[in-house]
């Protein structure tokens, strides 16, 4: 059994960790997501990182926001793992790249492009950012069994949110078959496959950018359809997280 340490930027014990965990960007998320769970607790809040632990099903599970960005979720994701999680999912919100995905439809990753500007200074770009296919596959029968379809693919992750004079790469990410763009996900696959960890995601589409192009002028997030999808997404991912054996 490993000895209870305190995670200095997290500012959580050890020992109030699961071994499973739900990793989403927003706090508000992931208070969201708390509710979901049975016997639940605040065990840490510092900066971005609210952390709660309870029970979903039969399983102790761990809930935890991440923040925007690779750089800042890179940290909540190693003191997770170095704290004793082992599973992670990551439930967060992407731009779909596929014209035929709605607003509000469920996205399953089995890979990411490492575009996060923070990977690359762990291991070189050679290394790959694949999901677990245990958890993919658990993430499937999970959204089958909720009656949810869902699109599956690899998603991008990139470090920038608002373009700025450089001309993007999105245009050639959608022609490679990408189908959605978000910014953490290939930063969890990484680590998690580093530290002997499985991880995977799912994410909710907020946007289409393959409709209406890169601009983020129209973007408006807060809507029925994607609140109602990041809800569903929250439950898929749960219920995925706790239905796999060890």
């Amino acid at each position: 059994m490993m000895p209870e340490k305190r995670l200095p930027v997290m500012r959580v014990s050890s020992g109030d960790l699961a071994r499973r965990a739900l990793v989403v960007g927003d706090p508000a998320r992931a208070e969201a997501a708390s509710r979901l769970l049975q016997e639940a607790r605040k065990v840490g809040e510092n900066r971005e990182y609210h952390t709660y632990s309870g029970i979903y099903g039969d399983q102790w599970v761990t809930i935890c926001s991440h923040g925007v960005g690779a750089a800042g979720a890179s940290i909540c994701f190693s003191e997770l793992m170095q704290g004793g999680v082992r599973t992670l999912i990551r439930a967060g919100t992407c731009g779909a790249l596929v014209k035929e995905i709605e607003d509000g439809s469920l996205v399953i990753a089995n890979g990411a492009i490492r575009s996060d500007g923070t990977t690359d200074q762990l291991i070189p770009l050679e290394y790959p950012a694949i999901a677990d296919a245990d958890v993919t596959r658990a993430l499937e029968t999970a959204a089958l069994k909720a009656g949810c379809s869902f699109h599956k693919g690899i998603v991008l992750s990139q470090a920038h949110f608002y373009p700025g004079l450089l001309p993007g790469k999105l245009g050639m990410w959608m022609r490679a078959g990408a189908v959605g763009v978000e910014m953490e996900l290939a930063a969890l696959l990484v680590i998690a496959s580093l530290n002997g960890a499985r991880a995977g995601g799912i994410l909710t589409s907020d946007g289409n950018l393959a409709r209406h192009g890169i601009s983020m002028e129209s973007y408006t997030p807060d809507r029925d359809v994607v609140r109602e999808g990041i809800q569903t997404m929250l439950q898929v991912a749960l219920e995925a997280l706790t239905q796999m054996p060890d």
